[in-house]
């Protein structure tokens, strides 16, 4: 497998007895992970013979597929003749997810924004405009239901992750590390730094559709005050957190 492979000419290989991964890039890179989600949905509006599941990462495709119907060999001469194709990278027509997100920043709803700041040599007024001043995708969920991984920021906020894990912090919360941004799904320990609280909930079991976000939706974290916040939470009956959905066609 060369070093990092070109969005254009990903590499395919085996992975355990059923299935196959299609990895774009051997690093997190916004083109790569534009080719991801364009090659992905490809695959599920027109899902290859043998395919039973698909899914997808930061800067690969995992298929699994069944054996008594296709063979490695078939389903990766397949898998070759359509990544070849076209740039998977280039924009696709499709319907564009837009989500405008109620945040609270700093103080307890944010009590690590201080020392991010620091290390971008910027005040906290200054590291919450920079950041809300960048839009960003869903690259992936995991990790727990329906969490996103939300990117890239600008290179300047390649920040590393915390030294020491945080034992816990709430779900829906905002925390950064390198160029990406998570809301979280549940309470939970992270090495990544709490810079801002939402009442978005990123998974609702109860729900018919419990995970209200998709890989490529893009976000945009809206600053309130805490006190805006606080009664935006106390208000939320379903999960939304204020969050407001603009579909684009």
């Amino acid at each position: 497998m060369s070093a990092d492979p070109r969005p254009d000419c990903p590499n395919i290989a085996p992975l355990g007895v059923d299935g196959v991964l299609v990895r774009f890039s051997t690093r997190l890179d916004d083109v790569a992970n534009r080719a991801v989600l364009g090659f992905a949905a490809d695959l599920e509006s027109d899902p290859p013979h043998g395919m039973i599941e698909i899914a997808s990462a930061l800067s690969s495709v995992y298929l699994r597929f069944d054996p008594e119907a296709v063979t490695r060999a078939e389903l990766t001469k397949a898998l070759h003749a359509r990544a070849s194709a076209r740039d998977w990278s280039a924009p696709a027509d499709s319907v564009g997810r837009r989500w405008h997100i109620p945040t609270a920043f700093g103080g307890d709803h944010g009590p690590q924004l201080a020392e991010t700041a620091a290390l971008l040599d910027m005040s906290e007024e200054e590291a919450v405009a920079d950041l809300v001043a960048n839009p960003v995708r869903v690259l992936a969920i995991g990790f727990a239901p329906g969490q996103p991984y939300l990117g890239m920021l600008p290179e300047r906020w390649d920040i590393p992750r915390l030294k020491d894990i945080t034992p816990s912090v709430p779900a829906s919360a905002l925390v950064v590390a390198v160029r990406q941004l998570i809301v979280f799904s549940a309470d939970t320990p992270t090495g990544w730094r709490h810079v801002g609280q939402t009442a978005f909930k990123p998974f609702r079991a109860e729900s018919d559709a419990p995970f209200p976000l998709r890989p490529g939706d893009v976000l945009h974290f809206d600053p309130v005050s805490h006190d805006e916040f606080d009664r935006i939470r106390a208000g939320d009956s379903d999960g939304s957190g204020g969050a407001r959905l603009e579909v684009q066609e």
